[in-house]
């Protein structure tokens, strides 16, 4: 609990010295506190760049080039703005109004785009590009920016995608220039404090420094430090002040990225009433304590229409069913909702899903023989012979020559028809009178052969002579 208050404070745990304080500064971490350090990387020093980025320059070996592109150019393409050659330092592009249109960046060579390229719309952050960092906003009511402190390391190109007019577009950049010099070896340098700057904060407990600076003593004019001896450069002075915590104000956190990349999504963020003690401590408060209206925390985002959509199908099963074979499915193209067909040509440009897929169920059966129902048989009496079909075929039905002769059934087997003889009248059955052995005939079983039929039909058909 903070001494002499109701609050309590969390502090996070000490860095090892040497640490930057941020990302995108030279100031280090020691002992716990964030040191400042100049450009000329020495701790303690007020070194600051002049607007070429040169650490303790006057500002004179750079000219700044600045322009505004308002040409009127087609919807629907990529056009060039601005062409900012290698070497360039303190770049930044905004469009005059806010509009539907993109800034992008690409590289001076070939078609490489690092942002907003190839019909792709990157969210607002940060970008490493060209040796440098650049910062892409694209707030919700305000014009786009593209900005970088540079150099950059090789040209770059500022294109613009054209979705509805272009309303003007803004760039400045400072390029290092050559200029001549003439010293005279009579004058003198010497290093000089500065009057105090202005705090460096409104509130809690900010620094005013004065730096020593190289100075010409002829004109007292402030000069590169490299004219004065080095070894005799004296620390900054610093003074502590505005020393009171801040009044209590709205902390906003960055939005969350949105819920729907297109058709009308939300996104959030946090909103914190907040009062700083000093540069390194604050304390939550009550909203309540905050006496401005409190800015929204929940939005609507992307609400532009989401492009047509390919759809498909279930797979289809594997064909053949067993062996190398395929699946398919149909593939369509349909509006974002899913609820209506289109033509496949609205769904160009987007990726399409395959409609035809390999699969494989396995090793197949190996061919078998296949047999036919028995044809009938040769004779129309008696003893004949009858034939079926027997086909070697693959588990598909198609012909084949790879089975096992051995195990081939038969197609050909003896068979018998029944002899029908046509009944004569009672008085035309009769034995013939030469044949002797018809009792025998009868005894044997032999009736049931034509010939004997014939022979001894009164006996056969079961009539007693007389």
């Amino acid at each position: 609990m903070a001494d002499g208050h109701h609050f309590y404070t969390e502090r996070a745990p000490q860095v090892v010295d040497g640490t930057r304080c941020y990302p995108d500064s030279l100031n280090m971490c020691i002992k716990g506190e964030c040191r400042y350090v100049g450009c000329d990387r020495i701790l303690g020093s007020e070194a600051i760049e002049d607007k070429c980025r040169v650490c303790g320059g006057d500002g004179t070996s750079c000219d700044t080039i600045t322009g505004v592109f308002n040409k009127k150019l087609p919807k629907g393409a990529y056009e060039e703005v601005i062409s900012i050659p290698k070497g360039a330092v303190h770049i930044k592009v905004s469009e005059d109004a806010t509009s539907r249109n993109y800034l992008a960046l690409k590289s001076a060579v070939g078609d490489n785009y690092f942002i907003n390229g190839a019909w792709t719309i990157d969210w607002p952050r940060k970008f490493e590009v060209a040796g440098t960092v650049f910062y892409y906003e694209r707030p919700n009511d305000k014009p786009e920016t593209l900005k970088a402190v540079g150099p950059i390391t090789e040209a770059l190109v500022i294109m613009i995608l054209l979705q509805e007019e272009n309303l003007g577009i803004r760039y400045e950049y400072t390029i290092p220039v050559v200029r001549n010099n003439t010293n005279s070896s009579s004058t003198q340098f010497m290093w000089e404090y500065t009057s105090w700057t202005e705090c460096s904060t409104t509130c809690a407990k900010g620094v005013s420094r004065s730096r020593a600076v190289c100075v010409r003593q002829d004109d007292q004019t402030t000069v590169k430090n490299s004219y004065c001896p080095r070894h005799l450069k004296p620390n900054d002075k610093l003074n502590h002040c505005n020393e009171q915590p801040c009044a209590p104000q709205w902390v906003l956190a960055d939005w969350s990225e949105c819920s729907r990349s297109c058709g009308g999504g939300t996104r959030s963020r946090s909103v914190l009433c907040i009062r700083k003690i000093d540069q390194t401590e604050q304390e939550i408060l009550e909203d309540t304590e905050c006496t401005t209206h409190k800015p929204k925390g929940k939005e609507d985002c992307n609400s532009d229409k989401c492009p047509p959509i390919w759809v498909t199908d279930e797979w289809s099963e594997c064909t053949p069913k067993c062996g190398p074979g395929h699946r398919t499915r149909n593939v369509y193209c349909m509006s974002s909702d899913s609820r209506t067909y289109l033509e496949a040509s609205h769904c160009e440009g987007r990726p399409k899903p395959p409609a035809r897929l390999r699969c494989n169920l396995g090793r197949c059966p190996p061919p078998t023989w296949v047999t036919g129902d028995w044809g009938e048989c040769s004779a129309k009496c008696g003893h004949g012979q009858q034939v079926r079909s027997v086909v070697c075929r693959t588990y598909t039905g198609n012909p084949s020559n790879k089975c096992n002769r051995i195990n081939k059934p038969p197609d050909i087997q003896q068979c018998e028809t029944s002899c029908d003889v046509e009944e004569k009248p009672d008085e035309e059955c009769k034995d013939v009178n030469k044949v002797a052995y018809c009792p025998l005939v009868l005894k044997f079983k032999f009736c049931n052969r034509a010939y004997f039929r014939q022979m001894c039909c009164k006996t056969c058909s079961g009539v007693v002579h007389g």
